[in-house]
């Protein structure tokens, strides 16, 4: 399967390091020059507006999802293709997840987390098989996974559940790590629960 589209979850807001928003222009820039169009959240703030604004200026594609309640609240963009606002965040999830190969979760806050857990959830249920991989710039995700540690050690998880999704470092190693999983190797080591 070819990589054609990308939902990014991250934060509406700039966060408290630069590393940050950098990572978020990077990622940005990649998706552009990748010719892979950007599924994002539809605003014009936080590393959320960095991603969609450094696809547009690399020539790149974007569609922004929004619910009508936060277009007073993360201002949608006027720069990208197309902007399709629903009702609820349950079709904006809906939605963003139909138009993406792939997922790539960036630091951000409870919105973040609770969109990047629906669809490890999602993948744990067999629902889905798409790539999900979390940035973890600056060990952000290390509390996460010390969370998750805790619920396998707890008997809440399966010790395999951590296989559903990838971790990486750098940008630069997350559209790798997504081709790899669509080619079937990464997958392929997917645990059966």
């Amino acid at each position: 399967m070819k990589l054609q589209s990308v939902c990014v979850y991250c934060g509406s807001r700039v966060g408290a390091r630069d590393s940050y928003m950098e990572a978020a222009r990077t990622l940005g820039r990649a998706l552009a020059k990748a010719d892979i169009e950007l599924v994002y959240g539809g605003g014009d703030i936080g590393l959320m507006g960095a991603v969609a604004n450094a696809v547009v200026d690399g020539g790149g594609v974007v569609t922004g999802v929004l619910p009508q309640f936060l277009r007073e609240v993360e201002i949608p963009s006027h720069r990208i293709r197309e902007l399709v606002i629903t009702e609820t965040m349950h079709d904006r999830k809906a939605l963003m997840f139909e138009r993406s190969d792939a997922f790539c979760v960036l630091p951000g806050g409870i919105g973040t987390l609770e969109e990047m857990v629906e669809m490890m959830s999602w993948a744990y249920l067999r629902q889905h098989a798409k790539p999900i991989v979390l940035v973890n710039l600056d060990g952000f995700w290390d509390p996460f996974f010390a969370l998750v540690d805790h619920m396998i050690a707890e008997g809440f998880a399966h010790e395999d559940m951590p296989k559903l999704w990838q971790v990486v470092d750098k940008i630069e190693d997350v559209l790798p790590a997504m081709r790899k999983w669509l080619d079937g190797a990464a997958h392929e080591a997917a645990p059966k629960f």
